[in-house]
């Protein structure tokens, strides 16, 4: 299975997401790579602070991610997570063309759900969910968010996520929430999306 985690904006956990999602599959029993395509790339500086503990983390381009895709796919990864560009970062069309869901962060915020068109129309024809982060626990920021979406005819994971310290503190020594607090509810928030990525892909 091929997860592309895609967003036209910056700043909405993307990076985050493909991580802990990636640490999720290994500690399922699974084997998995995270090719990463943003130009900041934060899950490279990520799998340097984690050192030589897997997952496997690759530079990703997109001109070669077929063949990358293909690379880590014969040397045993089950799940690949591809951790997307920004706007004008390149590359977002060839990941969405080449994966089997598209995750969507996007805050419960106007300037995040403004964005949301642009990366549905570049993950048209496949499979995708927009995926809530970085809910804060009080307020109608959520469910008027949910809203928005749900106007826009896009897919709403069933699961969101809240605003958790857990996951920066986590991000900084190359650790995702479940591996640092894996009692947690961040660590919670997130078992619940791998399962139901997992889910969805059978």
């Amino acid at each position: 299975m091929i997860i592309g985690v895609l967003a036209q904006k910056g700043g909405v956990g993307k990076s985050t997401l493909a991580v802990s999602l990636a640490v999720a599959h290994q500690q399922a029993g699974g084997q998995v790579a995270i090719i990463d395509l943003d130009p900041q790339r934060s899950a490279v500086v990520w799998g340097h602070l984690r050192g030589d503990d897997a997952p496997l983390v690759i530079e990703g381009s997109a001109p070669q991610l077929d063949r990358q895709l293909r690379t880590v796919q014969r040397e045993g990864a089950d799940l690949v997570v591809i951790d997307g560009p920004p706007r004008g970062g390149g590359g977002a069309a060839e990941a969405a063309r080449l994966v089997d869901l598209v995750l969507i962060p996007c805050r419960p915020s106007a300037l995040d759900l403004n964005a949301l068109p642009a990366t549905l129309a570049v993950a048209a024809g496949k499979r995708s969910a927009v995926v809530l982060n970085c809910c804060p626990p009080f307020g109608s920021w959520t469910a008027e968010a949910a809203e928005a979406i749900d106007v826009l005819g896009a897919e709403r994971c069933p699961v969101t996520l809240g605003q958790r310290i857990a996951h920066a503190r986590s991000v900084t020594s190359g650790r995702t929430a479940q591996e640092l607090e894996p009692r947690s509810a961040a660590a919670a928030e997130l078992t619940r999306l791998y399962r139901w990525c997992m889910e969805t892909s059978t």
